[in-house]
């Protein structure tokens, strides 16, 4: 497969995207090129020395965390104007910044001891609960789930599409990192009820689930898009060996029939709120990190 995707793009895309970031570039070695796996994988130890990772890294706190907050940063005002309609969510705090070096592939060695300091350390916004314990907000504990297989913290094992698929992931990753597969069953069962709406639709009215649904950002941060669901499926389906199901086939139109014909996807939306530092493109620009 990695052969017919190289052969059916123009050489000149790929250069692009091996020329930008490790945290993209790394995964072009991979799945587009089929490269051995020493070379993508010195491709992506470089996340926490080069480029976008390392200046993640940098803004970690000494405590362990990130803008000193679990979900939020510290000191913020959910009164204030920070939090107005509009405003958007904050992506600096702990949770976004795991999220994120997550997904770019940052081995997690890179961050050894950031566990045991967010144990001791980081409280949830809501009721001061501890951060490994987990929130009460399914997509919260999807991600908490997710980042605590990948540091190997223990903690807490415990709707809507966004809430679902963000459940999903955390027990994916779990499943993926941990080899403990009690919850598979579990996440059988979320990957049917999304199957079963064709990713995109309500099963009352048989309506697009919302409006965002084909509106391609990046980061994915935790809003459920056709993109992001087929991401999620991509990497179930390889884990558990079975092919893909024609179910996805009308999200996977959407996502064809936005590539551009010099092979491109546009940015379709950005995330109000603030962030480290800008990690893509404006809306309506080719999608790469090279162009931040």
């Amino acid at each position: 497969m990695a052969a017919d995707t190289r052969d059916s793009l123009d050489p000149s895309l790929i250069d692009w995207m091996l020329a930008t970031d490790p945290a993209l570039a790394w995964q072009v070695e991979r799945d587009l090129l089929g490269a051995p796996e020493d070379m993508w994988q010195a491709t992506r130890a470089r996340v926490a020395t080069d480029g976008l990772g390392a200046r993640m890294l940098a803004h970690q706190d000494p405590d362990g965390q990130w803008a000193g907050g679990a979900y939020f940063p510290g000191g913020f005002d959910f009164h204030g104007p920070e939090a107005a309609p509009g405003a958007g969510q904050p992506w600096t705090a702990t949770t976004w910044s795991l999220n994120t070096l997550r997904e770019w592939g940052l081995d997690a060695s890179a961050l050894a001891g950031t566990a045991e300091k967010l144990d001791a350390n980081s409280r949830w916004e809501y009721d001061d609960l501890p951060y490994w314990g987990g929130e009460v907000d399914a997509c919260i504990n999807g991600f908490t789930l997710a980042n605590g297989a990948w540091l190997g913290a223990e903690g807490s094992t415990r709707s809507s599409f966004h809430s679902t698929l963000n459940a999903l992931k955390g027990i994916l990753d779990w499943e993926i990192r941990t080899g403990d597969d009690r919850l598979r069953e579990v996440r059988h069962r979320g990957e049917q009820y999304l199957l079963t709406r064709r990713l995109l639709y309500r099963a009352s009215t048989g309506e697009k689930v919302g409006p965002w649904v084909d509106l391609f950002g990046y980061p994915f941060r935790h809003v459920y898009t056709a993109l992001n669901a087929l991401d999620y499926l991509r990497r179930a389906f390889l884990h558990d060996g079975v092919p893909p199901d024609e179910r996805a086939a009308d999200t996977v139109a959407i996502v064809r029939d936005a590539r551009q014909g010099d092979g491109t996807w546009l940015q379709g939306r950005r995330y109000a709120g603030a962030v480290w530092f800008e990690i893509d493109v404006p809306v309506g620009r080719p999608r790469s990190p090279v162009n931040s």
